[in-house]
């Protein structure tokens, strides 16, 4: 029975490891996550919340991110037939405060001071600086030349494609691009922190739980500091559901493939995010924009950064 559970194990790592099921899943992820930008400008009209309101903001965003939790614990449970526990309560904690909490409670306030174009060049740097953290800090691969390039060419593109949305110049203020920067980090560290849990833990019930508590935790406090939701259509409250949707496929499948994948690998399909966001908006809200030549030569940097950065992993593994 031992010999069969490790054969199975090994037949679901090569599956999950093999170059066309990450670029399938990772893509799913990256479309998701790229419908999110859209839907939450949506989301603010649908709920009445000003630009300015970093509380309701918050608020909107824990209750997402409890849904989010809620989802996966109760559809896992319903597959496996038993109702997933939360064990390993320091991990789930840990994962909760960078991964949801210190990630999204930073990003919103910085969002509030800082434009859409800084914010999305600063995220941009999010793959080289996770795979960073797990090379340097982790300690859980080797930082080659290629993966530099890789990560390079990918924020090259993030940056060309924000060229034409204005907003960008060289004012810096903490409460701004500061805590944009401290998010970026917080996600960096979760990725790192996923690949190490997901050794000895299901991190399936991770992701569930920790959404669950860290979207709890935000709900509690932008409620507290006086946020407020101003809606009675159907049509936010389906939208929140499906931003609560988003996060639990999402975070989940890259979860999985985290597991089976190193950090680099995986974290370097994050450039497509922004694509798939001007792309996104572009069909939803019209906004024309940005598309354009720049998008054109943005998606071929970032492919190109994609295939150095795996080509770098394969060689690695080899």
């Amino acid at each position: 029975m031992v010999v069969s559970k490790k054969k199975s194990e090994f037949i679901k790592q090569n599956k999950l490891s093999w170059t066309p099921v990450v670029v399938l899943l990772a893509g799913i992820c990256c479309l998701l996550w790229g419908s999110a930008f859209p839907c939450i400008k949506i989301g603010y009209r649908l709920f009445r919340i000003e630009s300015g309101e970093t509380v309701s903001q918050i608020l909107f965003a824990g209750i997402r991110f409890a849904l989010a939790g809620f989802m996966v614990i109760v559809f896992f449970s319903a597959k496996n037939k038993k109702i997933i526990t939360p064990s390993c309560p320091a991990k789930i904690a840990t994962l909760s405060w960078f991964q949801t909490i210190l990630q999204y409670v930073p990003f919103y306030v910085g969002l509030a001071h800082t434009t859409g174009v800084k914010s999305s060049i600063i995220n941009g740097s999010a793959v080289f600086v996770t795979i960073l953290v797990s090379c340097v800090v982790f300690g859980q691969e080797k930082l080659t030349g290629k993966k530099i390039l890789g990560s390079v060419l990918g924020f090259f593109g993030i940056v060309i494609v924000n060229l034409g949305g204005g907003g960008l110049d060289l004012s810096i203020s903490f409460l701004g691009e500061g805590l944009i920067l401290i998010s970026t980090l917080s996600s960096a560290f979760s990725s790192s922190f996923i690949k190490k849990f997901s050794k000895d833990t299901d991190v399936v019930m991770l992701s569930g739980y920790q959404f669950l508590f860290g979207g709890l935790i935000m709900t509690i406090l932008g409620f507290a500091m006086g946020g407020r939701l101003h809606s009675v259509s159907y049509a936010g409250w389906i939208l929140l559901v499906y931003m609560g949707f988003i996060s639990a496929a999402a975070y989940t499948l890259w979860s999985i493939l985290l597991k089976y994948n190193s950090v680099s690998k995986i974290s370097a399909y994050k450039f497509m995010n922004p694509m798939f966001g001007v792309i996104l908006s572009y069909a939803l809200l019209q906004e024309k924009s940005q598309m354009g030549w720049q998008t054109l030569v943005a998606l071929i940097l970032v492919c190109i950064g994609i295939y150095v950065v795996n080509i770098a992993d394969k060689r690695k593994h080899k």
